[in-house]
């Protein structure tokens, strides 16, 4: 028999949902300060990718593909994401009533990074800034899954796919871990999403406010403080 599996739902964090006290998690007090709450704990997010990579891992299983990387955000999803697609076809291969042709399956997956750039602050612009675009020309007639940190209004990521699309891929796939509840959203959602979340501004999980508390373990929510304190303009 066949092993099968269906692709998994998103997990939705309700609008009202207040998240958990800070002091429950060792949080450094310097970054602490500055947040309200833990919107998501990081092994619940670990759990959320596991399956992520599962869903990924059996959809292209018969596939090569490139795996490309939105940087700067998406580069800790990225390696854990990828981490488990090939722990899954090391040790659950996608069909397992067929043989195993002894091929390295993890050996069909390319890594190639790209770095946008569409946030001023805690805002989203209309300028996004492509950069590392040399590199597109070797994704011409591959499979690519685009994987990334946080969308919210959707644009950066439709921008993206129409420039993608002038090196006519054989698929394009997208990946996130979160997915913002905006009334800027121009409805976009990726093949693949861990969380739909509310429109909170989250650090943590290598996303950063300004560069600051990428190191966060933890998906928590920014206070008004702390986005004051290292905004752009008091920095200057």
């Amino acid at each position: 028999m066949s092993l099968k599996i269906t692709k998994s739902p998103f997990i939705t964090i309700s609008d009202d949902f207040s998240g958990y006290a800070l002091e429950s998690f060792n949080i450094n007090p310097h970054l602490a300060k500055n947040l309200d709450r833990v919107l998501i704990p990081g092994g619940f997010i670990q759990d959320r990718i596991e399956r992520l990579a599962c869903d990924i891992a059996i959809d292209l299983a018969n596939e090569s593909f490139v795996a490309l990387c939105v940087l700067k955000g998406g580069y800790v999803f990225f390696n854990d994401l990828l981490d488990k697609i090939r722990h899954f076809y090391r040790y659950r291969y996608a069909d397992p009533s067929q043989p195993y042709n002894g091929t390295d399956f993890a050996q069909q997956i390319r890594v190639e990074f790209i770095r946008l750039k569409s946030y001023e602050d805690d805002k989203s612009t209309s300028n996004l800034k492509v950069i590392g675009i040399e590199s597109l020309e070797s994704l011409r007639g591959k499979n690519v899954l685009i994987v990334e940190d946080i969308i919210d209004t959707g644009n950066t990521m439709v921008k993206l796919r129409e420039l993608l699309k002038e090196y006519d891929l054989k698929s394009i796939r997208v990946t996130s871990l979160f997915v913002k509840r905006t009334p800027l959203s121009n409805g976009y959602t990726p093949d693949y999403v861990g969380f739909n979340i509310p429109n909170k501004f989250i650090v943590g999980c290598n996303m950063d406010y300004n560069e600051y508390f990428r190191e966060l373990n933890h998906v928590c929510v920014m206070s008004k403080l702390g986005k004051e304190e290292y905004s752009m303009k008091s920095s200057e």
